[in-house]
């Protein structure tokens, strides 16, 4: 493969920096401008191993010369910016040196019968991040987001995701009407009401509803599930943070259809 040419930016107004500053730090800026900046080696190799291809590569000065072969050869562009020029654009304490930009892909169209992770109204990037990573560890290759989740391809869910959006069928600003395409049972999760998790006999494949952190599941969508899940938890605390319980259900469910 040729090398690419390679372009230097100095100038903090450059539109690309501007660009990436954008996607760096506004959560819904990929939504607008139909791109994505991942930033540092790690979500840029899963992003490699997954077949993506960026259409920038972005290295700082210092990084540049070490910078592997391969990630610019990736790349239909490559660019080296200034340190201090690329560190401005980060939302990391510590910026990191490199970085892609890649076109957003397109809306993925509902698998009927795939097993599914349903997203209601989660609100915390984190919480969002952390559970495309366990659905991916455990099989459940799509997840869709109902309006009022926090948006997926915001650079914090990209970051707590560490890599699983490229392992993941992901479509986001549904409403709940559009989940009765799903040709699979709906499972509610609830800290008061349903089976124990350990003496259920969990469908497979089936959707696992995951709802609001502090409201849980919709009264509206909780009415759609043809099964309702509780997680024991002797400990006595009132609840699990939706992402624990998550990764609870969805390792019972995998552990459950490979018996």
């Amino acid at each position: 493969m040729t090398s690419p040419e390679v372009q230097h930016i100095t100038s903090r107004d450059n539109p690309l920096l501007k660009e990436l500053r954008k996607l760096a730090q506004d959560p819904g800026a990929y939504r607008k401008l139909g791109r994505l900046w991942l930033e540092g080696d790690h979500l840029c190799r899963a992003a490699l191993a997954r077949g993506v291809r960026p259409a920038v590569a972005v290295f700082s000065e210092s990084f540049w010369p070490s910078a592997p072969p391969d990630w610019s050869r990736s790349a239909g562009k490559t660019v080296v910016v200034a340190d201090a020029l690329l560190a401005a654009v980060s939302g990391l304490e510590s910026p990191a040196p490199m970085g892609f930009v890649l076109e957003l892909p397109a809306r993925a169209e509902l698998i009927a019968d795939a097993p599914t992770v349903v997203l209601d109204r989660l609100q915390d990037a984190g919480n969002a991040g952390s559970i495309l990573r366990s659905a991916a560890a455990f099989g459940f290759m799509q997840v869709v987001a109902l309006k009022g989740t926090a948006a997926l391809w915001a650079p914090k869910v990209l970051r707590a995701g560490m890599g699983a959006h490229f392992a993941l069928r992901l479509i986001e600003g549904i409403t709940v009407d559009a989940l009765d395409a799903l040709r699979v049972p709906l499972v509610a999760t609830s800290s008061h009401r349903g089976d124990w998790l350990h003496k259920a006999r969990l469908p497979h494949p089936c959707a696992w509803l995951m709802g609001h952190e502090g409201q849980g599941v919709s009264p509206e969508l909780e009415a759609r599930a043809t099964h309702h899940i509780r997680i024991a938890q002797p400990g006595g605390e009132e609840s699990l943070n939706v992402a624990a319980a998550a990764a609870i259900c969805l390792h019972a469910s995998a552990a459950s259809a490979k018996a």
